[in-house]
């Protein structure tokens, strides 16, 4: 064999399984055709931070003066400054993904790969050559796209994915952004704290959907507040790109509206690549487009494994590297427990922030945990009015009976950095009465962490 493990793919899941493998003293490769990283790093998580970070800087330097700060002269947005520093961002994290192969002694086979039968990867380059390699484990991590819908086509100009939507040539007047998950929310808050004008349609009842039904409301309040237009229980039609506009033909229970704009993201969610990788060929069976895997990731065919936002589980980058670390020690022959997906932190990083982990209330209701809620607003907070920025609470379920520690919902600032103490909590089987007694730090955000689980038992001080 040429090699102890073959990854395809060099994503959050792919990479890190990699390093994890050759720590473990497997000869590893990667197959990658584009930059190192995958999407997360060069087109998804870290330069959507960085343009993310670029509007917060902006509306700290418009808003300046709320904190006894004059600065003379107008406050622009150079969205090509934004756009240019968001790459770089990029390509750095990129050449880190480089150093650490080399550090680890991971080989980079460059091209596209595809499966045969034998534990053999097909390796095609930029040049069309073809270069097939054995390993006795072979590990697919091709990660997802953007998902089209039939009358949402995707042409890259007028109809974007979030791909286009990083590096548009310039900063459109008006946008129509289809979806309020986490890309579509966090496109949303960029683009109008920018200065477009921002129309986010979703289908469901509430924006960020999946979070807790409060944590939706509050995210709509703040974004009808600085301005962004919400349309829930509603669908797009059609969009008309003939035309300089696009029109946008938006079903909602009122009737059919039309809303002309610039350009339309669609962010609709994601889409597997799983076409051409040989899949069939080598008795790899999938379920609604998700390759099929054990507990520790093993395929329907011997010797082959998949993670990532190939297979089941929510398509997250910190999922795909934890399923690539649990993967690749079970292949060592160490004994890792099963990831808990009933323990996987979500963060959308618009402004305010989103952050849970666990069940919201209504699940836990609806599994029929007699419950105790907890709820501390930031308005409490000292940090919160020092900072600046009021919005947001803390929200936490605790289950009546035994006291476990069910949910935790959370926006406001820093929330995505404060949900790793009830995420850690949660493993731990940590009561709500330890974390009253763990002394948090004044003054701080975390706090609030305390004040709502005080809150669930009757104990909150400060409200």
């Amino acid at each position: 064999m040429d090699f102890d493990l073959i990854v395809i793919g060099s994503g959050p899941g792919g990479y890190v399984a990699a390093i994890r493998a050759s720590q473990l003293g497997m000869k590893t490769a990667v197959v990658e055709k584009a930059e190192l990283g995958g999407v997360c790093l060069n087109w998804g998580c870290i330069p959507t931070k960085a343009l993310l970070k670029s509007a917060q800087v902006y509306e700290y330097a418009k808003n300046a003066r709320d904190y006894g700060v004059n600065i003379a002269g107008d406050v622009t947005a150079d969205f090509e400054g934004m756009v240019k520093r968001s790459r770089g961002v990029a390509e750095n994290m990129s050449k880190g993904i480089q150093f650490l192969f080399k550090k680890n002694k991971i080989e980079h086979l460059s091209g596209f790969g595809k499966v045969l039968s034998g534990k053999k990867v097909e390796v095609t380059d930029a040049e069309d050559n073809k270069k097939t390699y054995t390993a006795k484990n072979i590990l697919i991590a091709t990660g997802a796209r953007s998902r089209e819908l039939p009358n949402l086509k995707i042409d890259g100009k007028k109809i974007i994915g979030y791909r286009e939507a990083m590096v548009l040539p310039k900063k459109p007047d008006s946008m129509v952004i289809v979806g309020s998950g986490a890309i579509g929310s966090e496109f949303a808050y960029f683009y109008n704290a920018i200065g477009t004008k921002v129309t986010l349609v979703e289908l469901l009842p509430h924006v960020v959907p999946l979070e807790d039904e409060e944590v939706s409301k509050q995210l709509e309040r703040s974004f009808k507040k600085s301005g962004i237009k919400i349309m829930t229980n509603a669908s797009v039609e059609s969009v008309d790109t003939k035309g300089k506009m696009c029109k946008v033909k938006v079903k909602t229970k009122k009737g059919e509206e039309t809303v002309e704009a610039d350009v339309v993201l669609s962010a609709v969610g994601v889409a597997t690549n799983l076409e051409g990788l040989g899949l069939d060929d080598v008795g790899i069976e999938t379920e609604k487009g998700k390759v099929k895997v054990d507990d520790y990731y093993k395929t329907t065919a011997d010797g082959y494994y998949a993670i990532g936002d190939i297979v089941h589980g929510p398509a997250l980058a910190h999922m795909a590297s934890h399923e690539g670390i649990t993967c690749v020690e079970k292949m060592a022959g160490l004994d890792p427990e099963p990831i808990d997906y009933g323990n996987v932190p979500a963060c959308t990083y618009t402004h305010p922030e989103v952050a849970s982990v666990g069940m919201t209330e209504k699940e836990a209701k609806e599994a029929g945990y007699d419950i105790k809620v907890g709820k501390f607003p930031y308005s409490a907070s000292g940090k919160a009015s020092a900072a600046g920025n009021k919005e947001g609470f803390v929200k936490v379920i605790f289950d009546a009976k035994y006291g476990e520690w069910l949910g935790c919902h959370m926006i406001g600032d820093n929330v995505t950095e404060m949900i790793a103490e009830a995420v850690t909590a949660r493993k731990l089987e940590t009561t709500g009465e330890e974390i009253i007694k763990s002394i948090h730090p004044h003054p701080t955000m975390s706090e609030a962490v305390m004040e709502a689980v005080a809150a669930a038992y009757g104990e909150v001080i400060h409200i």
